[in-house]
C-alpha cells in the first residue's frame, strides 16, 4: 500500500494535511526538520485517535509556500536517511572484512 498525503486544509501561509497509510514514526523528524528551516514560523503533528485516526501535519510558513517548506524538508531527510543507509552497509562491509 503506498503511502500519501492528503489536503485537510489549506490557507495562505499555512497548510493541515493528513499522512495516509503512515504510522509517525517519520513525524517528529520530519516535524522537526521542518522546524529547523527559516521561513517555518510553525510546525507540529498529531493523530486525533491512534488507531482509527491518520496523522497530521499543520505548517505555517512566515514567508514562501508550506508546500515548498514541506519538499525542503523532506529532500533534506531523504539525503540524511540516504547518507545513513551508505555508512552503514560500509561499516557492515568492513565488519564482515574483518570477521573473514
Amino acid at each position: 500500500m503506498d503511502s500519501q498525503f492528503r489536503v485537510v486544509s489549506k490557507e495562505k501561509n499555512s497548510i493541515v494535511f493528513e499522512m495516509l497509510n503512515y504510522d509517525n514514526t517519520l513525524l517528529r523528524p520530519l516535524v522537526e526538520e521542518l522546524l529547523r528551516d527559516e521561513q517555518v514560523e510553525e510546525s507540529r503533528y498529531y493523530i486525533k485517535h491512534p488507531v482509527i485516526d491518520n496523522p497530521q501535519i499543520f505548517i505555517k510558513v512566515k514567508t514562501g509556500k508550506p508546500q515548498a517548506a514541506l519538499k525542503r524538508s523532506l529532500k533534506k531527510l531523504s539525503k540524511i536517511y540516504e547518507n545513513l543507509s551508505t555508512e552503514l552497509a560500509k561499516e557492515l562491509k568492513e565488519q564482515n572484512g574483518k570477521q573473514a
